[in-house]
């Protein structure tokens, strides 16, 4: 039984991170790291605390709010009663990469609970990291091997969250899966999109290792459907396996079609993401693209805008001015975005704390560049809302200084050339690959799970299609399946 006025009793209370001063001259987690079992500065005793402040709702909303269907109640409870084992093994019933969704989820179970009412809700994204956290600790975290193995084939192209969650579900499920990705380390946007300083990726390596233990083979530098030397062709994948899973991320960046896009200096946020990445591990010294002791503009104010802030700031940029077309977020829920749908209101991200200025309601009207072909400025104006449509508001247009720009104004869908169309799969209108409510593309045997058929969404609807995907990739394998389908194809987040 929860401790059910726990919320009047404790606050609600999250780690320190490290001082901003410190943790821009390296490249690790921003918040300080329990080892050998025990934080001075958060307690196991704290973290037991924040736990307690869960009410077992008879409603519980957060679990509504959640993809993946987390039994956040229950493990609140038992990880506020100090039973730490039992509460991994709820959490990972319902969530193959706790650690994955504890460090980068932005937590819509937080935004549906009962004390969000009162803008105070339960620590669960911690909780769930604590949960992880000390079960890698203790030894607890291990491999699951298939009692016993059908022979069947699959293979599942992309390594990020969705095709890991499925692979690793389908290999429990006795299938010898083969991931193929074709970048040259496993991961995908775990890999080369998350900066070092939001999860390292010994975060992810740890569960790799479990996961070949396993049974699953990892096969990396393969472009599937490419066509250069070592890549695998759509018709030796359809041939060598029972099955496939398509889960290779919605990758086609928003671009800004304005003159003077084609100067040097203006790159999509994915295209430096990865050199800050190698150069946190110490594996690349001078990246090609490089802020140090450069005017920083990045165009896009979501998440995919605050790493590239971020890793800007480790390099030693200038400044850096963060742009968004959108009005200034309230600091409190608007009456349009009631509880208990994800608030939308001002974010302060570790990155924010660091440094840099966030503009708002602005647009650029071009690109501005030196006598060499490099930018040197955009040109802004201020924007309103009219009828639902930006308008410019005129007389408000200025310079801003800008030696490297960064595109991060999101997805568009799919990647089509290559693996897409050589498969011959039908793609809607808005980029992402077709599926039935069985997961299946328009190619029998072939399955769709994460960004590349949903369109870019978060890292826990990602596992969530991962795992879903699986269960109907199973029951085409084998006639039925065990596995559990947290979500549908049309499944939306709580609105």
């Amino acid at each position: 039984m929860a401790d059910t006025t726990g919320f009047l009793k404790y606050d609600r209370e999250l780690p320190p991170r490290r001082p901003v001063d410190i943790r821009i001259l390296d490249w690790k987690d921003v918040y300080l790291t329990r080892e050998n079992g025990e934080d001075e500065v958060f307690p196991v005793a704290a973290v037991r605390k924040q736990a307690a402040r869960c009410m077992d709702c008879g409603i519980p909303f957060c679990h509504h709010a959640c993809p993946v269907a987390n039994l956040i109640p229950e493990w609140n409870d038992l990880a506020r009663r100090d039973d730490w084992q039992e509460a991994i093994e709820r959490l990972h019933s319902t969530n193959n990469f706790p650690e994955f969704t504890g460090k980068l989820c932005p937590a819509p179970c937080e935004g549906s609970c009962v004390l969000n009412l009162q803008e105070s809700p339960v620590t669960i994204k911690q909780i769930e990291w604590e949960i992880i956290d000390r079960a890698y600790i203790e030894g607890w975290v291990q491999p699951q091997t298939a009692a016993e193995r059908t022979g069947k084939k699959v293979a599942v192209v992309g390594s990020g969250p969705a095709g890991l969650a499925a692979a690793q579900q389908l290999t429990r499920a006795g299938h010898d899966v083969t991931v193929y990705e074709r970048a040259d380390r496993i991961g995908g946007l775990l890999r080369y999109g998350i900066p070092e300083f939001k999860m390292e990726k010994a975060v992810l390596d740890r569960r790799l290792d479990q996961m070949r233990a396993e049974g699953t083979r990892f096969v990396t530098g393969v472009d599937v459907g490419g066509d250069n030397d070592g890549d695998l062709s759509t018709d030796a994948l359809r041939a060598e396996f029972d099955a496939v899973v398509l889960a290779g991320g919605a990758t086609v960046g928003r671009d800004l079609p304005v003159p003077g896009r084609d100067l040097a200096g203006i790159h999509m946020a994915m295209d430096y993401l990865p050199y800050g990445n190698l150069q946190a591990l110490g594996e690349l010294d001078d990246p090609p693209i490089n802020a140090h002791g450069k005017h920083v503009v990045i165009i896009g104010g979501g998440d995919t805008g605050a790493d590239c802030l971020g890793t800007a700031h480790r390099q030693g940029a200038a400044s850096v001015t963060q742009l968004e077309i959108m009005p200034t977020p309230p600091d409190r829920r608007a009456e349009t975005n009631p509880w208990p749908t994800y608030p939308m209101i001002m974010r302060v991200s570790s990155a924010h704390e660091e440094g840099g200025e966030r503009l708002y309601s602005v647009n650029t009207e071009r690109f501005l560049g030196d006598d060499s072909g490099n930018v040197r400025a955009l040109l802004l104006h201020d924007v309103e809302r009219v009828d639902g449509r930006f308008q410019k508001v005129e007389g408000t247009e200025r310079e801003l200084p800008a030696d490297l720009v960064f595109l991060a104004m999101g997805f568009t869908g799919a990647q089509r050339e290559g693996l897409v169309d050589a498969l011959g799969v039908e793609v809607d209108g808005r980029g992402n690959v077709v599926r039935d409510k069985e997961f299946m593309a328009t190619l029998p045997g072939v399955f769709v799970a994460g960004d590349i058929g949903r369109g870019q969404s978060l890292i826990v609807w990602a596992i969530a299609e991962g795992r879903a995907a699986a269960a109907a990739a199973d029951v085409w394998l084998t006639g039925n399946s065990m596995l559990p389908r947290p979500v549908t194809p049309t499944a939306v987040a709580l609105r």
